[in-house]
């Protein structure tokens, strides 16, 4: 049974097993005249045969009754019954009755219906049964000759199949040439490309002579001929590298080709066979062409995956081409432009900045005009693309800051929260911009609606506002945008008021009438009924006279007592400067004055019942701070305001810069040639017969040797770390595995040595595997002599980002002792997460939105013999495998707090978050959670496993 089910498939066919046909019923369909329910039978015996049935029984109906039909449907379903059926004995031989179909085969390789003669024709090419299929040799030969291509093009890959036997080479030695005169004169695309393959898999010499013998007519060949063509330049070129050189010409000179499938094709072969700047900017040319010439978004992508691989080993050459790739943003899909972005700000340079940011510029336009739904994410995206622009070039921010602040009431908030970032930082980094910026800021000011774009832009004017008319345009633009005062209006006394608030049942006509007279806002005298009604009456709020551009006047009054505390700030801010910079005490005393009023009617509303909720202490405490300071300043207090933050700042900048520099040469690949490395001189090479493109290719490739590009990646003493024993040195059997990741699969490399002095039959590794891993293959039965080793193959796929495990054992027969099978049970293989994930980035705003919405949690209690926090959590980033994103600065010092955010990706796109957060105790332990969140459970559990296996460090 174990042999049957490890037999070649040539054939799967879906099958619902919820009503099993039974054999008889199948017989009697089969025997029938009707030609429907014949058909309908047939198919049910093929199903039932491919799912592990057998129905011996059935084979002489089908010879008697199913045979002899003329049909074409029964014909082809004949021959998927004949192709499934067991052909050979136990011993592999051939069933004798077999020879009942070879007649029937010949007479369908000369049957006048081409259709029936082409499908028997690839029925054979399925067929390994020598003795069945060498009778047949003369008609199949025939056929290469026939009239029809269907016919032929078969003929000739039956020829191959027939060829590619273990016996082919002897039954039909001949096969190549024949082949090579059909190819000579064929007409037919398709059938001249499976003549091409066949030679190119059984006569390798055969198909170069013919490609050079018509290597001029090589564009006019069709599409299926010309990618067998490049898969035969591919093998050759890596089996012999010496004659790279006109195989690259003939490459080139396919790319004129009308099919865009095989100009792919080509520039793929280009880029895997050549490092000549030629053949790199021919192939990134193609890839731009494509990327413009092509609708289907799938295909764009890839083509950007190919010019970002491009973009990483050839930047100089890419660089010329960044305004090709710029058009792909042409495409209305988010992914298409968010990846033709990336690439694009990697290749910006002095000389094509210019041109760079005036696209983008016009893009933004364009996003105004467009009634697209997804036009304010992908403005958001030019925003940062702009905004990564202006800081590698500042010379370019005075053509885009004022462009970009129209879009500071941007509906989208994040787009709009970006071009305020930006802007922030412009006014810094270029101190020149600094005067236009502010005035348009202030323009500009009333339209922004987003309290945190409100908060960042507040905190702008509050420092960079220098000059008297800043100053005093600052503090009028905040009292405009403020409305009139106060905020709201009780309707009666604030004790009555709060009274009617707190009885909010139902009051009753006796309660009402025992109540005394009031007396009401103007000092008039009310009724008790109209008491009543006047104190049931909440607090109203005063929208002030100026609602159509009170932008904070609405937000305060919605309840943002931050923002509130924002502009508190900025008008102490904003007063302390006028104090410099006016000479009239009586206008600072005034300016003073009303900023103050406008904070105490800010606490007021904070502390009133006329909103759901009161302020915060942390805003109240802020307002109260800039109330007493502007009652009372000292030098000390000034210094801290007016320059401690804007340092601050700058500080937070200049280690922006030194991260991304870190960064940038962390991905730079330094490559290493060994000292005896052999390097060639190519001037003192002949340059005979070689064209320009050639010794640019061996030019590229002494420098790739020089600088040690051939070397490999891999680590010998860290292969070494990664081979398992898997038996004990004592057992008859010794096995160890050394186990290769390869993101969705992993393959153990199984070395068995016969440490016995009897050979070992039927020696097989049983493998099974826990979690998200599976096996792809069925594991085969090997024979190993005394004191012999094998290499076993396994392949597992994987997943999803969990800790599996894979158990098993190795089962075999002694030759003295054939019936009894041993066993060696091996030890288990953990396949660690660290495999799977690698560092990464994200923005502090996408980190919190994803930990808010990803639901697996999982919290780990810090367990260490460590006692130094920043040791720690180093401890922790290496243990596993992640970034972190707090900056250096945030963890400076000396507290006994620590708290810290770590990020990764898995190869499967998940999100790894982790967040550190550790205390020192007054004895020196450390305490305190790791908490780990991701969308999926596996990744979630798998690291707090691997922390909590981690955590504790060296004692």
């Amino acid at each position: 049974m174990q042999k049957q089910m490890e037999k070649s498939c040539t054939l799967l066919v879906h099958f619902d097993k919820g009503a099993p046909s039974l054999a008889n019923e199948i017989k009697e369909a089969l025997e029938g005249n009707d030609v429907p329910l014949k058909i309908d039978a047939l198919k049910k015996a093929i199903m039932l045969l491919l799912n592990g049935e057998t129905i011996p029984q059935l084979f002489i109906t089908i010879i008697r009754y199913v045979l002899p039909s003329e049909d074409h449907t029964i014909q082809k379903l004949l021959l998927l019954y004949l192709e499934i059926i067991d052909k050979t004995d136990a011993r592999g031989k051939v069933l004798p009755e077999m020879i009942l179909i070879c007649q029937n085969l010949r007479n369908n390789l000369q049957h006048p219906n081409e259709y029936i003669r082409g499908v028997t024709l690839r029925f054979l090419c399925r067929l390994n049964e020598v003795e069945i299929i060498e009778p047949l040799i003369p008609s199949i030969v025939e056929n290469l000759e026939h009239r029809h291509p269907f016919v032929r093009r078969n003929a000739i890959l039956a020829v191959m199949s027939l060829y590619k036997l273990p016996e082919g080479q002897n039954m039909l030695d001949q096969a190549p040439e024949i082949i090579e005169k059909v190819l000579s004169t064929e007409q037919d695309h398709s059938s001249k490309r499976n003549a091409f393959l066949m030679l190119f898999n059984c006569s390798q010499e055969r198909a170069v002579n013919y490609l050079f013998t018509h290597i001029d007519r090589i564009n006019d060949w069709g599409e299926q001929l010309q990618m067998v063509v490049l898969e035969l330049i591919r093998k050759v070129c890596r089996s012999n590298k010496a004659e790279k050189g006109k195989y690259i010409k003939i490459i080139i000179s396919l790319l004129n080709a009308p099919s865009t499938a095989v100009i792919y094709e080509c520039a793929g072969t280009l880029v895997s066979l050549s490092s000549a700047p030629t053949a790199i900017r021919a192939a990134a040319s193609t890839y731009s062409q494509l990327l413009l010439s092509q609708s289907d978004n799938n295909v764009k992508l890839i083509v950007l995956d190919r010019l970002n691989e491009l973009k990483s080993s050839h930047r100089e050459i890419m660089i010329e081409l960044v305004m090709d790739v710029l058009r792909a943003l042409s495409s209305p899909n988010l992914d298409i432009r968010r990846k033709t972005l990336d690439i694009a700000l990697e290749l910006i340079t002095p000389r094509n900045v210019d041109e760079v940011v005036l696209m983008l510029k016009k893009e933004v336009v364009k996003t105004q005009s467009g009634e697209l739904e997804k036009n304010g994410e992908y403005r958001q995206m030019l925003v940062q693309a702009i905004h990564t622009c202006a800081i590698k070039f500042p010379e370019v921010a005075s053509t885009v800051v004022h462009l970009l602040m129209d879009f500071l009431g941007d509906s989208n908030v994040a787009s709009a929260l970006d071009v305020v970032v930006f802007v922030r930082e412009i006014i810094e980094t270029n101190p020149k911009l600094r005067v236009s910026i502010i005035t348009r800021l202030l323009d500009t000011f009333y339209q922004i609606r987003a309290a945190r774009v409100c908060s960042c832009a507040l905190w702008i004017i509050g420092e960079y506002c220098l000059s008297l008319s800043e100053v005093e345009s600052g503090i009028a633009t905040i009292k405009q945008c403020l409305g009139d005062l106060p905020f709201y209006t009780a309707a009666a006394e604030e004790g009555d008021a709060q009274d009617a608030l707190k009885s909010s049942q139902p009051v009753n006509v006796a309660a009402a009438s025992s109540r005394r007279p009031a007396i009401l806002a103007d000092g008039t005298y009310a009724t008790q009924s109209a008491a009543l009604e006047t104190a049931m009456s909440p607090p109203t709020l005063v929208q002030g006279s100026l609602t159509s551009v009170g932008n904070l006047r609405s937000l305060i009054l919605s309840g943002d007592f931050f923002l509130g505390a924002v502009v508190a700030c900025t008008l102490t801010k904003l007063i302390l400067r006028l104090e410099e910079v006016q000479p009239s005490k009586l206008e600072v005393n005034k300016a003073t004055t009303h900023a103050l009023l406008i904070m105490v009617s800010m606490l007021q509303l904070g502390q009133s019942p006329v909103l759901p909720h009161p302020i915060d202490n942390d805003s109240h405490d802020r307002v109260i701070l800039c109330i007493r300071l502007l009652c009372n300043t000292g030098d000390e207090i000034r210094k801290i305001w007016l320059q401690s933050c804007r340092e601050s700042f700058v500080k937070m900048l200049a280690e922006k810069q030194l991260q991304e520099t870190e960064e940038i040469k962390a991905k730079a690949q330094i490559s290493h040639a060994q000292p005896d490395d052999l390097i060639d001189f190519y001037h003192l090479k002949s340059r005979k017969g070689m064209s320009q493109l050639e010794l640019e290719d061996e030019v590229q490739d002494d420098l790739k040797r020089a600088t040690g590009e051939f070397t490999k990646d891999g680590d010998d003493a860290n292969k070494l770390n990664r081979i398992l024993q898997l038996t004990g040195f004592s057992d008859p059997v010794y096995a160890e595995a050394y186990v290769t990741v390869h993101h969705y699969d992993i393959v153990l490399d199984v070395t068995v040595i016969n440490r016995t002095k009897d050979t070992l039959q039927n020696l097989c590794l049983e493998l099974a595997t826990m979690g998200d891993l599976k096996l792809v293959e069925r594991p085969q039965n090997y024979t190993l002599a005394p004191e012999s080793s094998k290499q076993i193959k396994a392949n597992i796929k994987v997943s999803s980002t969990e800790t599996g495990v894979i158990f098993g054992n190795i089962v075999y027969e002694t030759s003295s002792n054939v019936l009894e099978r041993t066993v060696v049970v091996l030890n288990d293989i953990h396949i660690d997460i660290m495999d799977y994930i690698s560092p990464a980035s994200c923005a502090d705003a996408a980190f919190r939105t994803m930990w808010a919405e990803f639901e697996w949690e999982n919290k780990v209690a810090i367990n260490t013999v460590i006692q130094d926090e920043r040791e720690f959590l180093n401890h922790i980033i290496k243990s596993t495998n992640m970034k972190c994103l707090t900056p250096p600065s945030a963890l400076e010092g000396e507290c006994g707090f620590l708290a810290a955010n770590l990020y990764a990706k898995s190869v499967f796109g998940e999100d790894a978050l982790v967040n550190v957060s550790v205390e020192k105790q007054v004895d020196g332990k450390l305490s305190g959670y790791i908490r780990i969140r991701s969308k999926t459970q596996g990744i979630a559990l798998s690291l707090g496993d691997k922390i909590t296996l981690k955590q504790k460090g060296a004692a």
